[in-house]
């Protein structure tokens, strides 16, 4: 019985170890995270210098890859665009005319809303921290929050965000920001850092 119980607790060891390794591989982690319309966020991201993890992370957030998703607020499409930020991108950009009903198409929402974290990075000065807030509550309560000194645009102070659903927003993003860094920047051959929306801040995350 001794020995039968031995080899009991052996096997199990053993099973537990297997499946230590197994979580840990970068296989099954792309299987636990993945990330959908990979040539779409690339494009976008070389064409408006953003990291394209970071894009990937605002659309896992926002509708997690549900191109066709519209909120109760009316935004649309995968990265959830209003169709007046949406006009005021095309209106400041050379960038083609659209329809509404456009913003379900995975092309164009990635563009417009890779632009719009692109401009939100200069506005900012390269602080991954408020851009990504910004994308959620608005640029006009950020800039509020930065002026009178309510939150300073660090992670570690997230926590002084006066709105409960930015903070629980840019924590997510970062979560997957970081993930989705780790897991594909060899498969990419990126490491999220070159045309990064903060390369100083990324820093922050490892």
């Amino acid at each position: 019985m001794t020995f039968l119980r031995k080899k009991r607790v052996f096997a199990l060891l053993l099973v537990g170890f297997l499946l230590v390794l197994f979580m840990n591989s970068s296989f099954i982690g792309r299987k636990l995270y993945p990330i959908y319309f990979e040539q779409e966020i690339k494009q976008s991201a070389a064409k408006h210098k953003v990291d394209p993890f970071l894009i990937a992370a605002i659309i896992r957030v926002e509708t997690n890859y549900r191109h066709q998703l519209e909120s109760k607020k009316g935004a649309l499409g995968l990265m959830q665009l209003m169709p007046d930020t949406a006009e005021w991108i095309v209106q400041s950009t050379n960038l083609e005319p659209h329809a509404p009903e456009d913003l379900l198409k995975v092309d164009v929402n990635i563009n417009l809303g890779s632009w719009y974290l692109s401009w939100l990075n200069k506005h900012y000065n390269g602080n991954l921290f408020y851009t990504i807030a910004a994308y959620n509550a608005g640029q006009g309560n950020v800039n509020k929050w930065k002026q009178n000194e309510i939150w300073d645009g660090s992670q570690a102070n997230i926590n002084q965000i006066p709105f409960g659903e930015t903070r629980h927003y840019v924590s997510r993003v970062l979560y997957y920001y970081e993930k989705y860094t780790n897991l594909y920047s060899d498969r990419w051959g990126t490491e999220g850092s070159e045309g990064s929306a903060s390369v100083q801040n990324k820093e922050a995350l490892d």
